[in-house]
């Protein structure tokens, strides 16, 4: 008997001491708990304000240029979505979704002015404060990055509005997208020969990516892919198709080239970091496929104009 106990009193003294050395799971499970606490005591009221609103995260960044050094400032506008889960009388909890960053944030509700305070943790270089106002279906308002040095725009303004996520395999990029990638240009050595002296000269020029009309053609959600389809096929062109699946389930795009292209629909919505789980057996199918044909790819550069 006396070995049992001392047995059982050993696992016990590892077991704390294991969660006292991991203490971001102890957190966790400690979030955790009061969390399931306070929605158990704590009454949630507003829930006509919980959901999804989306839009325009807007402002102004700092630009070097490489050349000389000069710095200059450049408006940029990202899409956001701000999830509302839960209100209490003390507390409002949710998610903000933007540029492939999910973070948590807390914060409070004023009735009488119908204002939000969230404060997402702070532990990450693009944490900030946002003060949004709502106005029936709308948010608008700012966000203050808490660390103003480490992000190159650290004032936005938001420009929301309330939008139900939903899956659809039928979604397409709109037909007038603009299907040049702005984000990668390219340097090329261009030749030209001057007609009065007939010297051949050389220039440096920059070209962008573009895709092309096979975007609108094939759905990897819909249809299933064979070699033949993606056959003689652009690089971007098979880049947007692989990643229009993901952006039919919500997935916030780190890379601003996805964004660029997704943005410009009315039904791409940005809830989460992470959407694996939610293809289905077809759309993993041909992800697999068009990852093999991307690696391999090549792409048509043409010179624009802005």
């Amino acid at each position: 008997m006396k070995t049992l106990n001392y047995t059982l009193a050993s696992i016990l003294a590892v077991s704390l001491l294991s969660c006292k050395k991991d203490g971001k799971m102890n957190e966790t499970g400690k979030d955790s708990v009061i969390a399931k606490k306070d929605s158990a005591v704590i009454p949630e009221i507003y829930k006509e304000y919980y959901g999804i609103y989306t839009g325009d995260f807007a402002g102004m960044e700092k630009i070097v240029d490489e050349t000389d050094g000069s710095e200059y400032e450049s408006s940029i506008n990202k899409r956001i979505s701000l999830k509302i889960n839960r209100i209490t009388k003390d507390s409002v909890y949710g998610q903000s979704i933007v540029n492939g960053n999910q973070r948590p944030f807390r914060g409070i509700f004023n009735e009488s002015t119908k204002s939000f305070v969230l404060d997402e943790p702070g532990n990450d270089k693009t944490d900030g404060r946002f003060e949004v106002k709502l106005n029936g279906d709308s948010i608008t308002g700012k966000w203050n990055a808490f660390n103003k040095t480490a992000v190159k725009s650290p004032l936005k303004t938001i420009k929301l509005s309330k939008k139900d996520f939903v899956y659809n395999p039928n979604f397409m990029l709109d037909k007038d997208s603009d299907l040049v990638d702005w984000s990668n240009p390219k340097d090329f050595v261009e030749k030209y020969t001057d007609e009065e002296t007939g010297k051949t000269e050389s220039y440096t020029t920059s070209k962008n990516r573009v895709a092309s009309e096979a975007i609108f053609n094939l759905n990897a959600s819909k249809q299933k892919l064979s070699e033949k389809d993606l056959k003689n096929l652009r690089k971007i062109d098979l880049e947007i198709i692989k990643n229009s699946v993901f952006a039919r389930h919500g997935y916030s795009f780190k890379k601003e080239t996805y964004r660029y292209f997704f943005e410009q629909t009315d039904w791409y919505i940005p809830v989460s970091n992470n959407v694996d789980k939610e293809l289905s057996p077809m759309e993993k199918e041909n992800v697999a496929l068009l990852n093999r044909f991307i690696k391999y790819a090549e792409d048509k550069y043409d010179s624009f104009g802005r």
